[in-house]
């Protein structure tokens, strides 16, 4: 069971089995309703623009206000295969310089260029949106990337607003057990060493 209290400061959380894991977007209705109708994106939704996909049901929760903010009010959850998943971790860069993962800043920047993902590690949130003392990985996919993840990756997608609106109806009435008994069991997602290393899951 996922302890909170003894979280590594770095660490992979997502639902998942042994053929998909769950991240989540959100999206104005007019992307989320096609997607939902054709089982993956299609137009109006942009492929050549970098899409961020986020393991961390809270954390697209803090990001979209529980599907309160403009432009992100329809919350998706895309199970996506465990091999898409760990390729676009093994063909990432980390959005920033890190000395434990680089050598040098110009190698991060030749990593960068030569890679069609970005992880980025941003505090995880609790339900009230307070930053905690570990962080979440964000997942920015573009090029090659986000053509595997549209035509290939995604098995289902699932409207997940309604739980998005549900928790913020508890909260603004200080339900917070109500609250929290939505949240869904993400517990740590199991990678290779060399790939933990690779994206400074620690």
């Amino acid at each position: 069971m996922f302890e909170e209290n003894r979280a590594p400061a770095h660490q992979i959380r997502a639902r998942h089995d042994d053929r998909t894991v769950r991240v989540y977007q959100a999206y104005a209705p007019e992307i989320a309703g096609p997607a939902l109708a054709a089982g993956t994106f299609v137009p109006p939704f942009k492929r050549e623009r970098m899409t961020w996909i986020k393991p961390s049901f809270r954390w697209m929760g803090y990001r979209c206000g529980w599907a309160a903010k403009p432009g992100q009010e329809c919350v998706l959850a895309l199970d996506i295969t465990r091999e898409g998943f760990e390729w676009a971790l093994a063909h990432s860069a980390l959005s920033h310089f890190d000395a434990d993962v680089h050598a040098d800043h110009e190698a991060w920047q030749a990593a960068v260029r030569a890679s069609p993902v970005r992880i980025q590690w941003d505090p995880e949130r609790d339900v009230h949106h307070r930053p905690l003392q570990y962080r979440s990985i964000q997942i920015g996919l573009s090029g090659e990337a986000v053509g595997l993840y549209v035509d290939e990756w995604i098995t289902a997608i699932t409207d997940v607003t309604p739980v998005m609106l549900d928790i913020r109806s508890h909260l603004a009435a200080d339900r917070l057990p109500e609250a929290l008994a939505l949240l869904p069991d993400e517990p740590p997602y199991p990678l290779p060493a060399a790939l933990a290393e690779a994206i400074d899951a620690r």
